[in-house]
């Protein structure tokens, strides 16, 4: 590629609608856009976007990203287009996806004589507004340089994992320490509450010693406290796709792990509570109840 690239970029939810208004508009490339929902599209053709159906952007991008629910999504519309795509086109999968799919996804793709990379992405919905997330990328060394450069317009840390699937491992680890921790916060709260103590004073506390975390201070008094579980962010359903993902590579090296079965547990009865929707730090309202 020479010159500004074309870029594309399909799957405008929650992460993937500020993801691609902020490549857009900090690189200045031509981006085309596609999703089901028409509001996000309208939103960023109104900065300059060109709307596009997948098949067009296959032709003309150079660089497309997808920003997708899970995995059987990404193997449709990564399906769709590698059969299209020509060489020299990368294809950048910024979706939470299995890393089975991921490497057998990459390997259609090179075969194609294209490029492939998983660029996952963590931090908040707030983090996806400012440009600040944390991008952790499976490729190999040419293909990351190549995709860097516009991904850094999106997040403030973007992390080179290793080839590609690295990038999946990562994530998928980091949200079931993450998830782990959520729990661990839950029985904290139960715990503290149910022995008179303040909830919030026993978070503000656990904050200033070596229970410190990125989850307390955000998922524990941003959310458990106040018992706000908004559906505009990262819901149950989400989050028990994702843990599933970490046991699935449990199974996959053949080693336990309790820790993640526990905390898919409690997600589970989130969702058996009518709670699929909700911001998933919700599963602390169940918190002291026995696991079915």
């Amino acid at each position: 590629m020479s010159g500004q690239p074309v870029l594309g970029f399909i799957g405008l939810g929650v992460m993937g609608e500020p993801i691609c208004r902020n490549m857009m508009v900090k690189s200045g490339a031509p981006m085309l856009v596609s999703d089901l929902s028409a509001a996000p599209v309208a939103r960023l053709t109104a900065l300059s976007a060109e709307q596009a159906a997948p098949e067009e952007i296959a032709a003309r991008a150079d660089m497309i990203f997808l920003s997708l629910p899970g995995g059987p999504q990404v193997e449709a519309v990564a399906g769709t287009l590698i059969p299209m795509l020509r060489a020299g086109q990368v294809l950048v999968d910024m979706s939470t996806a299995p890393v089975g799919l991921t490497r057998d996804l990459a390997a259609r793709a090179e075969a194609a004589g294209a490029r492939y990379a998983d660029a996952p992405v963590a931090r908040t919905r707030a983090a996806a507004e400012a440009g600040t997330l944390a991008i952790m990328v499976g490729a190999e060394e040419e293909t990351f340089s190549q995709v860097e450069p516009v991904l850094s317009h999106a997040g403030d840390t973007i992390l080179h994992c290793g080839p590609v699937g690295c990038g999946q491992v990562a994530k998928i680890l980091n949200n079931m320490v993450l998830f782990q921790n959520v729990v661990a916060m839950s029985e904290a709260l139960a715990l503290g509450t149910a022995a008179g103590m303040d909830g919030g004073r026993l978070f503000d506390i656990i904050s200033q010693g070596s229970g410190d975390s990125f989850a307390l201070r955000n998922h524990g008094m941003k959310a458990m406290i106040p018992d706000t579980f908004p559906k505009q962010a990262f819901p149950t359903d989400y989050a028990l796709k994702d843990v599933s993902y970490a046991l699935e590579l449990a199974r996959d090296a053949g080693l336990a792990a309790p820790g993640a079965e526990l905390a898919e547990a409690r997600m589970r009865m989130a969702k058996a509570a009518g709670f699929a929707e909700e911001y998933f730090p919700v599963l602390a309202r169940l918190a002291g109840k026995p696991t079915e």
